[in-house]
């Protein structure tokens, strides 16, 4: 009996040995230009200060063993280059005051890496507002992993959510891509390296990934769940679905920080991208 114990236990040894997790390799930083500069207030209205800002519009490239990924797509093409009344409404343009280049455009942000279009095989995008699905038409043969209930969004928004942040533009072409339409939290490979965070709030569909890097650790990529530092001060952001699904999705991504020893990186976080976007996170 005690043969077969020790048999049992090294048989054991060796199957946590070879059932590590896949991790994701790299993680690429960039952003679709920026938005701004513009009054904070007119973006977190309860903010106590007036004071101008300027933020990214942040996209990220994720290299992992089983295919590459986009987490968001940015501001369309269209937009680029001083053209922004040409697709978004006047009102917008004038409010966010977006600077695009061409060469901001994600298609562009992955041939400086050595990417082609054609190479992505996986799009998750956080939720439909413009800065966000802008240019998911150009990956047609991708999986497009959505919250269910953002898809509803996106195509027949609330009434009270018309307000110009919805551009059908961006995405009436793409009704008949592959979508992974999901309901709620979802561990894309099966093994922890990339799980999908339902943290609805700003849209009733919002979502965020959490990423198990090999030297920066467990990262959340909040999208607009947490758009920059002032909202964990206790400061909501505007454009809300639900101010009380965002102040859960909030709480739920601190304490996901705290227990996981988690880094949240934030959707629009002009310091964050200042010391840390384009460039590889491993």
């Amino acid at each position: 009996m005690k043969k077969f114990a020790i048999i049992a236990v090294a048989l054991g040894l060796l199957c946590l040995l070879n059932t590590s997790p896949v991790q994701a390799q790299k993680l690429y930083w960039t952003a679709s230009g920026q938005v701004g500069p513009l009054n904070i207030q007119s973006l977190i209205p309860s903010y106590p200060q007036a004071r101008d800002i300027k933020l990214p519009v942040n996209m990220w490239i994720i290299d992992h063993p089983k295919g590459l990924m986009l987490f968001d797509t940015g501001n369309n093409v269209a937009v680029s280059d001083g053209n922004c009344k040409s697709h978004w409404t006047a009102g917008l343009c004038d409010l966010l005051k977006p600077s695009q280049k061409r060469d901001d455009v994600i298609d562009r942000q992955l041939q400086k890496l050595g990417y082609k279009v054609s190479d992505v095989k996986i799009v998750i995008t956080s939720h439909s507002h413009l800065d966000h699905i802008g240019n998911i038409e150009m990956f047609p043969n991708a999986i497009h992993v959505l919250q269910k209930k953002e898809l509803y969004q996106a195509w027949w928004p609330e009434k009270f959510q018309r307000n110009g942040v919805h551009v059908l533009a961006d995405y009436d072409d793409a009704r008949d891509f592959n979508y992974l339409e999901l309901e709620g939290d979802y561990d894309l490979f099966g093994d922890g390296s990339a799980v999908i965070l339902s943290t609805p709030g700003h849209t009733l569909g919002h979502q965020s990934v959490k990423l198990r890097l090999p030297e920066a650790g467990t990262v959340i990529l909040t999208g607009d769940a947490i758009w920059m530092e002032e909202n964990l001060e206790g400061y909501p952001a505007s454009f809300n679905y639900s101010i009380m699904d965002y102040t859960k999705s909030v709480n739920r991504l601190k304490m996901m920080r705290d227990l996981e020893n988690a880094k949240l990186w934030f959707g629009h976080s002009a310091k964050q991208y200042e010391s840390m976007g384009e460039k590889w996170h491993k």
